[in-house]
């Protein structure tokens, strides 16, 4: 018997059938960032970039993202998603990104959060970079899970993974 989900019995892929699992109320965050030089970081926090509105575009651009997954990483399940947050958080250096997307379903969210928070830096990147080229995406990560048969998953302190049990 093949324990990797995604692999039918002759090794082949294939999108893993959900259709016998309960639907419950299913939540992933992500996060990640984005550092930057101080004259780029000054010009997205008073709206004074070359292309307006940066976190706005940004934020628009992440709710798109979760709801597109499916097109863009192989084997996800097209999802009905019952809300995309998308928040950000300046930094010293950086501007800080966390994505809550949220649910009611048979499989997970966590694809849909990560790729959202990194759609949504890629905006940021993109609104201004005449700015500052050199900008680095970085640190984008699952933070916490919520439902299903696994149950809650959360990141300790952003570095150890630890399963809380079911619930």
């Amino acid at each position: 018997m093949n324990d990797l989900t995604h692999l039918d019995e002759h090794g082949q892929a294939r999108m893993v059938d959900v259709g016998g699992k309960a639907e419950t109320v299913r939540k992933a965050v992500a996060s990640g960032r984005i550092a930057m030089s101080a004259i780029a970081l000054a010009a997205i926090r008073d709206g004074s970039g070359p292309k307006g509105d940066v976190l706005g575009a940004a934020r628009i651009a992440g709710i798109m993202a979760a709801k597109k997954t499916a097109d863009l990483i192989p084997l996800c399940h097209p999802l009905a998603l019952d809300s995309v947050i998308v928040d950000f958080t300046f930094e010293e250096a950086a501007i800080s990104a966390t994505v809550e997307v949220a649910l009611t379903g048979r499989t997970g969210v966590e694809m849909e959060a990560m790729t959202a928070c990194c759609v949504a830096l890629l905006t940021i990147y993109d609104m201004a970079k005449a700015l500052d080229k050199s900008m680095m995406i970085g640190d984008v990560r699952l933070l916490e899970k919520t439902g299903g048969k696994s149950g809650k998953w959360r990141r300790d302190g952003g570095l150890t993974p630890r399963l809380d049990g079911l619930g």
